[in-house]
């Protein structure tokens, strides 16, 4: 199979031609009224995540912290875990969407450089995290919690050295088939910020956190997270379609 690259798509962020990457921001022709409903709904479902995100992120901080400093292994575990998968993971992947409000006016060149930043921040600091708690333990993954984490981390490790490939698609598609290393890193991402939510919501099925902050409190951090993670995941899941299907026809 010879190396292809993408035709311009005003749906994909991150387009290429033969001639290089494609800016979206430009809009040509007026825009459909189906077309601005459906901006206006994604747009709202994007806020609603930022909305859960944060109201998920700050309780699972106040419970790694409520016994004050020093903090022990498991608090510090929660910390890098949580802030790495589940805000920083999480704003990188709704960054591509091109109805996320703070990144929706930005330049394709800053879109995908504020993604590999918060992309690579936020799996440093869960990788770190994970290994934490797997040192402070002496058996591990005997909890579905850590069977998750475990699958978690293999994939948030495959997803950030795939993403390299990625990022440099166009620079280097003589070696690499740029829409294939595309697919691939969508693949290993989705599957891993999924498997983080699996991960987290287990850890806060917990006896402990739910004597903490009390059954509906937790029961409610629970559909958040489902909710969040669903909005987070359907545009790379539609990205990861549309690339599959293109690959799969230049190939037949």
């Amino acid at each position: 199979m010879t190396s292809h690259v993408d035709k311009p798509n005003q749906s994909d962020p991150e387009a290429f031609t033969s001639t290089g990457p494609v800016d979206n921001g430009a809009k040509t022709g007026k825009q459909s009224e189906g077309d601005y409903r459906l901006q206006i709904f994604q747009s709202s479902l994007n806020a609603l995540a930022h909305i859960l995100i944060g109201a998920t992120v700050m309780p699972c901080l106040l419970y790694a912290l409520r016994n004050g400093v020093p903090l022990t292994a498991t608090s510090v575990h929660i910390i890098l875990c949580v802030i790495g998968h589940h805000l920083l993971m999480a704003e990188a992947i709704l960054s591509l969407s091109p109805a996320n409000g703070w990144s929706s006016r930005l330049r394709l060149v800053d879109k995908r450089r504020a993604h590999w930043i918060l992309m690579t921040t936020g799996s440093g600091m869960a990788i770190a995290g994970s290994f934490y708690k797997i040192l402070d333990k002496p058996v591990h993954w005997n909890t579905l919690h850590g069977q998750f984490a475990l699958v978690a981390l293999v994939f948030t490790v495959a997803s950030l050295f795939n993403g390299l490939t990625s990022h440099y698609a166009y620079e280097w598609r003589v070696v690499f088939n740029a829409n294939l290393s595309k697919i691939t890193h969508i693949c290993f991402g989705v599957l891993a910020y999924t498997m983080s939510s699996v991960c987290l919501i287990y850890g806060l099925d917990k006896q402990g956190v739910r004597n903490w902050a009390t059954s509906p409190v937790i029961d409610a951090l629970i559909a958040a997270i489902v909710i969040y993670t669903a909005i987070c995941i359907i545009n790379p899941t539609i990205s990861f379609y549309r690339k599959s299907k293109l690959v799969v026809k230049n190939s037949l």
